[in-house]
């Protein structure tokens, strides 16, 4: 089976291509794509492949976008970590989505699917333009999974989000690391900023588990958290002014 995959997170598409040949050894990977832009170029220039899998926001775009542009005659699974909404939509619309992080039984049952020549349903509604009156939404909860299990974790549960050797970690209010498949440039424009803001590079953290503020050196600031992020959580020098405008509630 050729499978195309569109994932603007490297380590994901790693962890798909890694078990999609898990599964099947028989999978040939054609394409591995992060954008709509290139996915639209590699549809146009390539035949179609058997399967896909496309992330639901790249870095140009939501991967809807790739409908708009070219045509899609192929069966598309969707992933996605949120948005209940585009689930719906999906279901409808797509072969099939998953909830990231993938779980092994979910992906082999959607290649199943489409080995058994899974229909390519209509794309249509979800060219629809949205509707001027629904209001852009902050995520509402994660899904989280890890081992054989899953866990529900809202906004208010989230003392921070941290980034460790590559990978991405929520820790909750109870000190407990989760593993998200998410980097945080993207998580940030999830939350809402009048909660949340970005530390540094590798820190992303909520009003609620500031515990104190220490002067570091020149205009940065030291940052305690509740619970302890066991290094120094120190507010990056060119982050530091929009950092105190967000403490101020500006």
């Amino acid at each position: 089976m050729n499978i195309l995959i569109v994932e603007d997170e490297a380590a994901a598409a790693a962890r798909l291509r890694k078990m999609l040949q898990e599964i099947d050894p028989s999978v040939i990977i054609v394409g591995e794509v992060p954008t709509v832009a290139e996915a639209a170029d590699w549809i146009r220039s390539h035949a179609a492949p058997d399967l896909a899998f496309f992330d639901v926001r790249l870095a140009d775009g939501d991967s809807f976008a790739i409908f708009k542009t070219v045509d899609v005659e192929f069966p598309v699974v969707f992933a996605t970590a949120y948005d209940e909404f585009a689930i719906q939509a999906f279901r409808v619309n797509a072969l099939d989505y998953l909830l990231k992080p993938l779980k092994k039984a979910e992906v082999a049952e959607a290649l199943l699917r489409a080995g058994k020549g899974g229909a390519v349903r209509d794309h249509t509604p979800l060219l629809a333009p949205v509707e001027p009156t629904a209001p852009a939404a902050f995520v509402k909860r994660f899904l989280i999974r890890y081992g054989e299990h899953f866990k529900i974790v809202e906004p208010p549960q989230i003392a921070y989000i941290h980034s460790l050797q590559k990978n991405t970690f929520l820790r909750t209010k109870e000190g407990r690391d989760l593993p998200l498949d998410e980097s945080l440039d993207r998580l940030e424009k999830q939350l809402d900023p009048s909660r949340f803001t970005r530390l540094n590079r590798q820190l992303i953290v909520q009003i609620d588990s500031i515990k104190e503020l220490v002067a570091y050196s020149k205009s940065r600031v030291k940052v305690l958290l509740e619970p302890p992020y066991g290094e120094d959580a120190v507010v990056s020098s060119e982050r530091s002014a929009e950092f105190k405008r967000w403490l101020a509630g500006r």
